[in-house]
């Protein structure tokens, strides 16, 4: 297992743990759960996989994703009491995901020979889109869709990804800066409140 397959483990395993506790926050029962977890670990990587002509798509060339969702969920319900506060709880892991699932698309449309803003798109894609199906199934308006800064948190990541290509750095140092890059931004932009500006008037 190489580092880019440990990255795609943790992100899967941090996404599934973030759709759990969002569901257990809705109060759905063990099944809803895990199928929210499912679908937020690995519904952007799928469109992802779908639109490159990824075949097998992931999780279904590769078993351990489910193994890796099942578990992550149970540990979610299991430990839930402990993890602390659901909200604080469930933007921790959704940010890390976030980072982790950025420079996943990335790499994979990078591998593919794709054009870099086609690359962006889809590591944008892998990291929000899960959290869109996961949104709707929970009747709630996408986060991509508001406001927040979230998916600007992958476009950016994934420009800075491209900017450390054209320097002689070790694969692994451009992929952590880029996570961390995206993770640091999503923090600060939630911690200051800080949002895309729009074009509505105040009610």
């Amino acid at each position: 297992m190489d580092f880019f397959e440990i990255l795609e483990i943790l992100g899967t395993s941090t996404f599934a743990i973030s759709g759990a506790l969002f569901a257990i926050e809705k109060r759905f029962d063990p099944f809803g759960v895990f199928i929210i977890a499912f679908v937020t670990a690995l519904g952007g990587g799928t469109i992802r996989d779908v639109l490159i002509d990824r075949n097998p798509i992931g999780w279904i060339h590769n078993v351990n994703y489910i193994y890796v969702v099942i578990v992550s969920t149970l540990i979610a319900i299991i430990f839930r009491k402990s993890i602390g506060k659901f909200s604080r709880s469930l933007f921790l892991f959704d940010a890390i995901g976030l980072g982790m699932f950025t420079i996943i698309g990335v790499k994979l449309g990078f591998d593919a020979k794709l054009a870099p803003i086609i690359c962006i798109a889809l590591g944008t894609m892998s990291a929000s889109f899960g959290g869109i199906v996961r949104d709707l199934l929970c009747n709630e308006t996408p986060i991509i869709l508001r406001k927040e800064i979230y998916a600007t948190a992958s476009i950016i990541g994934g420009t800075v990804y491209f900017l450390l290509k054209t320097y002689e750095n070790p694969y692994i140092i451009n992929y952590l800066v880029t996570i961390s890059i995206v993770i640091l931004i999503r923090v600060i932009s939630v911690k200051y409140h800080l949002s895309l500006p729009t074009f509505y008037k105040k009610r």
